[in-house]
């Protein structure tokens, strides 16, 4: 059965085509730099914005009109994975990613969910034999179902905490057996309503406990997949202990974990914590700590989690930067986290989707490689910054300065002449290099 069979393979038909089905500026093959853009890039699709999310929300019924709403249960979720593999082939993307309830209806108990969980990974490996599509990452849902009311591995009920280590087990398991080349931890009610009736110390202890028993299981079974942690400052909870990366990196070293996870970053979730996407990327990447990204966007209208598909070129510029600098992805990637508009409810609008989304990221390598290429950011910086290259400033830098060095350098300083940042002259060149970009195609 076709889910899709008004859709055809999406090829690369380059700036000038006038097809909604088509790429315009992603070309897998292209080189950059002496790689393809899909090596760079590494798009992943995620299972459950493509495949699960119906188009609801809080204020009304979803809206999604998919080939498989006929079907539900096991049923359904064998209808998706059908859908999900032609999806994966006719987009050519090289990864996907899911959460253990996205693939398999959750039972009445947690053998019953183990099952469905079984017969649904084995079918989902038997289509991998035969496809190009990997698992980029896979993760358990610790939050949606009423039982993590307060929390998983920080909730106040430590048969909660239990039933969210099996789940993780589970999922650890899975992860092996198919190849995953990440496991992510989404800590979505990992965090607290009101101090008023939280036990802050033991619900962050807790966590770094539950982290420290899954790196140790993994370890293990073998399965040596890169740990993620993905920030989200608030919604649900009013305060979230994964705030932003700081806020995360902060946590890892306190508890011993910065040597076994790096951070999966969302644009949108930088959003929500007041930081540029750039700015939450940059954090991570002078740390070593950038693993992989969830590629979306919000709405600086609305105050939530919009999980926007990305079009805005300048994001994805600047966002191609930081990963480049920091010698690409590694073993992530570039997730789609993100869903069509609700009134984007036909099938056909996912592929459309998506390939703006890949367009978008695909423009933003080509730029940033070429303001890498020519120096045109870090030229800026290093003269910015040249007063910490030679004089007392190299000598703060190298640790050879101290307060009287300091003070007499100071006493012997007539007026001090600062540099322009040029903060609007870069704004200009950037957008000087984005028209250039594609001018001769």
């Amino acid at each position: 059965m076709s889910y899709f069979e008004n859709v055809n393979k999406i090829a690369y038909e380059g700036p000038k085509s006038n097809n909604p089905l088509a790429f315009k500026f992603y070309n897998p093959t292209e080189q950059v730099n002496g790689k393809s853009m899909e090596e760079i890039l590494r798009f992943g699709v995620a299972y459950w914005h493509t495949f699960t999310e119906d188009l609801s929300d809080p204020f009304g019924a979803g809206t999604a009109i998919r080939p498989w709403n006929g079907f539900t249960g096991m049923d359904l979720a064998k209808a998706r994975v059908e859908a999900a593999f032609e999806f994966f082939e006719k987009l050519n993307v090289p990864y996907f990613c899911f959460h253990d309830v996205d693939i398999a209806p959750e039972g009445s108990t947690l053998k019953e969910t183990y099952s469905n969980l079984d017969q649904i990974v084995a079918m989902i490996k038997d289509y991998m034999k035969n496809s190009n599509t990997k698992l980029l990452w896979n993760t358990a849902n610790n939050f949606t179902n009423p039982r993590f009311v307060s929390g998983a591995a920080s909730s106040n009920n430590a048969d909660v905490f239990a039933y969210s280590a099996a789940k993780v087990k589970k999922g650890l398991e899975i992860g092996k057996e198919l190849g995953g080349e990440n496991y992510v931890f989404w800590g979505g009610r990992e965090g607290y309503e009101s101090l008023l009736n939280t036990d802050l110390k033991l619900e962050m202890d807790n966590l770094g406990r539950f982290f420290h028993m899954a790196s140790e299981y993994a370890k293990e079974i073998g399965f040596d997949a890169q740990f993620l942690i993905e920030p989200k400052p608030k919604e649900p909870t009013t305060h979230q202990y994964d705030f932003d990366v700081a806020t995360g990196y902060a946590f890892l070293q306190h508890y011993g974990l910065e040597n076994t996870f790096k951070f999966n970053i969302e644009a949108n979730h930088a959003t929500l914590a007041g930081h540029t996407f750039e700015h939450e990327l940059r954090y991570a990447r002078i740390h070593g700590m950038l693993g992989s990204v969830d590629a979306n966007q919000g709405d600086p209208l609305l105050g939530w989690d919009t999980d926007e598909f990305p079009t805005d070129l300048y994001s994805t510029t600047l966002a191609m930067y930081e990963i480049l600098k920091n010698g690409g992805l590694g073993r992530g990637g570039l997730n789609f986290d993100a869903k069509v508009r609700r009134g984007s409810f036909e099938a056909e609008d996912l592929f459309q989707a998506h390939i703006a989304g890949m367009d978008t990221f695909a423009i933003g390598l080509k730029v940033a490689q070429k303001l890498i290429d020519d120096n045109v950011l870090d030229g800026f910086v290093e003269n910015r910054y040249n007063s910490y290259s030679e004089g007392i400033g190299l000598d703060i830098v190298e640790g050879k300065a101290d307060f009287h060095a300091l003070e007499k350098h100071a006493l012997n300083l007539g007026e001090i002449n600062n540099k322009s940042g040029r903060v609007e002259t870069i704004k200009a060149t950037i957008n000087q290099y984005l028209m250039n970009a594609y001018a001769d195609k």
